[in-house]
């Protein structure tokens, strides 16, 4: 006979029977949380692809942007002494605006001298002008001349020649007896002054011809310097005017304006200063035509274009205030490659370092003109760049 201690008890078997049951539910709700976990990682991991290709890919973003502007420096064009300084720093300039001015006594001396070489120019080309008539009637002169001596010529040609005839008769007639010595001397005597006067006006001849063919030199050279140029455009009268008119541009330049709208930065220019031409004297910022300089990565840039729109905001105002603008360009070179100390990559150990591209925003004049900014200022930038370009 078994023993009833051995038998099971029926509160044992349903205290089991809830405990295989409590573990059955434990581990369907375990199923079930797994399943759910795995579905919402599936979701998430879907939302992020998502996210990524149709919204985060889209855009590229820096915080390493700055605010720039072409700024103008302030030379004077000729030297001088400072004799006023109309502006100071932080103040707000138009362009024309005199901002320094030279003394110009030196600048007005000069004009009047220049002007009296106009002067003096002008008269010596209508000289030339006169002088050509003139010239022209020596010639005329020196041809009458040249005529008269081919007459003389001619003249004492022919009082030689009769000269020699008679000679020779007398020479003839004196063998015989006819005719005197006396005579004979008096017709060799005759003999030797028409040669000497044939001599002469042959003479004569040469020089009024030499004297002709000067005169006409003369006129000649003359005639180079007004030849194809009245009074106004002659070389010696223009030249005198451009010295004329650049004194008068020196004397303009002794008045220093600004060159663009903006705000007067690094003022160092002070009054009784004696200054050169090219010498710094102050800045003009135009903080109405500021750009941001933003240098995005490398590995960024792939699908950077320009002419995509950009949203940039400032250190300054905050995420409040947001300014629109465009891709204007990128540099030709990386940051690093421009530096005064370039990095030596082909020595000693190297390290990788991703580099970086300034490329240049243009922003909206309307927006920097509600809200201004200055030079160097930190800015935000992120390019859209599957946006349409404007």
């Amino acid at each position: 006979m078994s023993n009833l201690h051995d038998l099971p008890q029926p509160e044992a078997v349903v205290a089991e029977d809830l405990e295989d049951d409590a573990r059955r539910r434990q581990l369907a709700k375990r199923k079930k949380l797994f399943a759910a976990f795995g579905g919402a990682l599936a979701v998430l991991a879907g939302g992020y692809v998502a996210y990524d290709h149709f919204f985060a890919s889209r855009y590229v973003s820096t915080d390493n942007a700055y605010t720039a502007a072409e700024t103008a420096q302030v030379t004077p064009a000729v030297s001088g002494i400072v004799r006023a300084v109309r502006v100071t720093d932080t103040q707000s300039v138009k362009r024309g605006d005199v901002l320094v001015v030279l003394d110009d006594t030196d600048a007005r001396l000069a004009l009047e001298q220049a002007e009296a070489e106009l002067g003096r120019a002008v008269r010596r080309v209508r000289g030339y002008v006169a002088n050509d008539d003139s010239l022209a009637a020596q010639v005329a002169a020196r041809e009458s001349e040249q005529q008269r001596a081919a007459a003389q010529i001619a003249s004492s040609e022919a009082d030689f020649e009769r000269a020699r005839i008679d000679l020779s008769r007398r020479e003839a007639l004196a063998s015989s007896g006819s005719v005197s010595g006396d005579e004979v001397t008096k017709a060799r005597n005759a003999f030797e002054t028409a040669r000497a006067s044939l001599a002469a006006a042959r003479a004569g001849a040469t020089q009024s011809h030499s004297n002709r063919l000067a005169a006409i030199g003369q006129r000649e050279a003359n005639a180079v310097l007004i030849q194809g140029a009245g009074v106004d455009d002659n070389p010696e009268v223009a030249l005198a005017r451009a010295r004329r008119d650049q004194a008068r541009v020196n004397l303009e330049r002794t008045v220093v304006r600004a060159p663009v709208d903006g705000i007067v930065v690094k003022r160092s220019v002070q009054l009784g200063q004696q200054v050169q031409a090219g010498a710094a004297l102050l800045a003009v910022v135009p903080v109405h035509d500021m750009h941001v300089d933003a240098n995005f990565k490398e590995v960024q840039l792939a699908q950077v274009r320009i002419g995509q729109p950009v949203t940039v905001h400032s250190d300054l105002y905050g995420r409040s205030v947001t300014y629109h603008g465009t891709v204007a360009g990128l540099s030709g070179g990386s940051g690093s490659a421009f530096a005064t100390i370039p990095a030596q990559n082909a020595t000693g150990n190297w390290i990788k370092v991703v580099q970086r591209v300034p490329v240049r925003i243009a922003l909206d004049a309307a927006e920097l003109a509600k809200r201004p900014l200055e030079v160097g200022l930190s800015m935000t930038a992120t390019i859209d760049t599957r946006a349409p370009r404007t």
